[in-house]
């Protein structure tokens, strides 16, 4: 006889469990359909609260500890585990934050060339509220933000972030309900917690000042295109006035005539959103490319006193949603999976990440051609013997020589002939949310060493339509421990039992994040708590 779900509501084992459901504003500025591009919230006849468009309805996050880990103390002197990270983790809850709440410490730390704090530039003086914890609903509504001019997207005074850690995985969700956009990241640690911590800690800010430079960039760019087209064509008109005068006046006077002439034309704007896309993209690659940099900088310069972080690392997942735009980057092996539904109303999985491991025939072979002479690339199915990541944050005794140098003994690899052997260029995608896509899941690989990602979509969909108010999440953590203990041969309650460190050996640590997005909503009642 199978044994029922486990109920995790009261248990402890949880490390991380969050949760976040739309609110409607009331006397809020709103938006119409047409220009977030997404339908709007129902509107309730009995009711004067108006809704608002968003690219996402619902997000809940959870995570699963496996693994033992300290929290790290001595990187960045102290600076990460005593000051920083505390003020970034709400596991149980989200709660109200500062526009750049890291930045001043980060700048203090950072080995980048110039950094600049976004609060100051928007005039951010709001405080942290923490919101209240409601035993009775697992959703928390939030209290309509102050409506504030904002600079940047990813700058504004609605935002409210939830993350914490479980065993040698983060987890972090920021989001501004208001201004229409969310921010997942999932870095899931290996031989420790640093490098998940540190990309908790610095990331989600480096992203913020890359793309707030992205929006000055291009709004310089087309600033500048618009005073070099009224250029152009006054040259024009001057040289052709007398021949073309009267279309000239056509032309003044009838915009549609004239629209080929400015930015507004079709052609013109799918160039420019194209040419954003690209921009976020490459923002998000830069972010992670500065993030590397200084952890491995911070890494050498803390070596002699602790030369185990020469092999700590981190797999990297980050989403980010903006109206329909869904950008996603993955280093390693977590992945983001896209629920649709067709037509026929048939439920469909789409994998939006790349698998960075030996498993992967394409990351295989990338490897070995890249070290052709070197016999053993790939040993025992992992990268030299260690890994069987092909890509991922940190773990510089596998890219720079002089860091191997520090391992001592087994621990050394003694054959290091051509770094780096480990790559730090993640995979980035845009894609496009239309209205048959439904929700997505991200999830640390303990996820889908149980699950397929067909069986994940599938699980969160019948759970939601079973469950309008539930958490999916947590409900996928409650099935992955349901078969864990099946696999090993115990009761749900014997496995959740064993202790963490021992309990590794029938499961990893395990993050999941599911994000419903703002075409499908589960509310049914204005003003209702979730």
């Amino acid at each position: 006889m199978q044994e029922s779900i486990p109920n995790l509501n009261n248990c402890n084992e949880l490390n991380v469990s969050f949760g976040y459901q739309c609110n409607d504003y009331q006397n809020s500025t709103f938006r119409d359909n047409d220009e977030l591009g997404m339908p709007s919230m129902t509107l309730f006849e009995d009711s004067n609260i108006k809704s608002r468009s968003g690219s996402f309805s619902c997000l809940s996050g959870a995570a699963l500890s496996a693994n033992v880990t300290l929290l790290n103390t001595t990187i960045c002197n102290g600076r990460f585990g005593e000051e920083l990270l505390p003020s970034l983790d709400s596991p149980k809850s989200f709660r109200r934050m500062r526009s750049s709440t890291s930045m001043p410490k980060l700048d203090v730390m950072s080995s980048s060339s110039s950094h600049v704090s976004l609060s100051t530039m928007a005039g951010n003086t709001s405080t942290d509220i923490d919101i209240t914890e409601n035993s009775g609903n697992f959703w928390k509504p939030m209290s309509a933000p102050t409506i504030m001019q904002t600079s940047s997207f990813l700058n504004a005074m609605d935002v409210q972030m939830a993350g914490g850690a479980a065993g040698e995985d983060r987890v972090q969700a920021v989001c501004s309900e208001l201004n229409g956009w969310l921010f997942c990241g999932i870095y899931d640690g290996f031989n420790g917690r640093d490098a998940a911590d540190f990309l908790a800690g610095i990331l989600y800010e480096r992203i913020q000042i890359n793309l707030l430079q992205l929006e000055l960039h291009m709004k310089q760019n087309a600033v500048n295109d618009s005073n070099q087209l009224t250029s152009d064509i006054k040259a024009q008109r001057g040289a052709l006035k007398s021949e073309l005068s009267l279309a000239i006046n056509a032309l003044d006077h009838d915009n549609k005539n004239a629209s080929h002439l400015f930015s507004s034309s079709e052609e013109d704007e799918e160039f420019s959103c194209q040419a954003f896309c690209t921009g976020v993209l490459d923002s998000l690659t830069f972010s992670l490319a500065e993030a590397e940099n200084d952890f491995m900088s911070m890494v050498e310069e803390t070596m002699e006193d602790r030369p185990d972080l020469v092999s700590v690392g981190s797999c990297v997942l980050v989403v980010l949603l903006h109206m329909r735009n869904l950008f996603v980057m993955n280093l390693g092996d977590s992945r983001a999976v896209l629920a649709s539904c067709d037509t026929g109303g048939t439920l469909h999985s789409t994998q939006l990440t790349e698998t960075h491991t030996v498993d992967n025939e394409l990351e295989h072979m990338k490897v070995v051609s890249d070290h052709p002479d070197d016999p053993s690339v790939i040993s025992g199915g992992r990268v030299k013997g260690k890994l069987k990541l092909t890509r991922a944050f940190g773990v510089g005794y596998l890219k720079r020589s002089h860091l191997n140098d520090a391992l001592m003994g087994i621990l050394q690899v003694h054959n290091l002939q051509s770094p780096p052997y480990i790559y730090a260029h993640p995979y980035t995608l845009c894609h496009q949310v239309s209205n048959s896509d439904l929700f997505m899941v991200l999830g640390s690989d303990g996820l889908f060493d149980f699950f397929t990602n067909q069986e994940v979509v599938e699980m969160v969909n019948q759970f939601i339509q079973c469950n309008p108010y539930g958490d999916p999440a947590k409900h996928l953590i409650e099935r992955l421990i349901l078969r864990a203990a099946e696999n090993a041969g115990f009761s749900t309650e014997e496995l959740m039992n064993i202790p963490a460190g021992r309990r590794r050996k029938y499961h990893d640590d395990v993050t999941v994040i599911v994000i419903i997005f703002g075409n499908k909503q589960r509310t049914t009642k204005a003003s209702t708590p979730l």
